[in-house]
């Protein structure tokens, strides 16, 4: 009886939270100044994974370097752990045995995260439609931005980056907060974007049914 009792109080007490947090919460921190205010200051202090897999890390390197300075982006602060970044760029060839690494590797980072894949082997396999390269990154973890070329220049991830940059500008930031099943759904579509509401729709679906 004792533990009956006191699955209700738990179970009431979760009632009473979730729908303070949803109802009363949410939308004040969805509210316009708010919400503008936690997505710019997300876009501006940026923390990209140390992460590197073939010839694309270079002009990753070079996109840091004082020449092009992804500083000026608040994107400049690489960090050496998974745990301490909230974007992974893929940038170079996944083989099917580095698969389940850039997943873990994905995994561990906190939310909210992102993920770009640069270049044209991160994106489709690039060149190498072998039976060890994957074809595209896209199979393992979900990625935010493309960025096409072989290897994409500095300017292209910067470029990328902005694109990034609009994507996080658009979130709701009660959605990493409050929903219970850890998903986020995501709007990928620009301002400008022919996008149909059925096809719209459609993806949605898939990505519930994914989820």
């Amino acid at each position: 009886m004792a533990e009956h009792d006191e699955g209700f109080v738990l179970t009431t007490v979760d009632l009473i939270t979730n729908f303070v947090r949803q109802k009363m919460v949410a939308p004040v921190i969805d509210s316009k100044p708010v919400q503008f205010g936690v997505n710019w200051a997300r876009k501006s202090a940026i923390w990209p994974m140390t992460f590197g897999l073939a010839c694309c890390a270079i002009e990753m390197m070079a996109t840091g370097a004082g020449r092009f300075d992804i500083d000026r982006f608040g994107a400049g602060v690489f960090r050496p752990s998974p745990r301490q970044s909230d974007l992974i760029i893929i940038a170079g060839t996944v083989t099917l045995k580095m698969g389940p690494v850039v997943r873990r590797v994905y995994d561990q980072m906190p939310e909210p995260k992102w993920a770009i894949a640069m270049g044209a082997c991160a994106s489709t396999g690039g060149p190498f439609d072998s039976y060890s390269t994957m074809q595209g990154v896209d199979r393992t973890i979900p990625v935010d931005v493309y960025i096409p070329g072989c290897p994409p220049r500095p300017e292209a991830l910067l470029y990328g980056l902005m694109r990034l940059q609009d994507i996080i500008m658009r979130e709701a930031p009660s959605a990493y907060i409050f929903e219970s099943d850890g998903t986020v759904h995501r709007q990928r579509s620009f301002d400008g974007d022919d996008e149909t509401p059925a096809i719209a729709d459609s993806a949605k679906d898939q990505a519930e049914a994914a989820a």
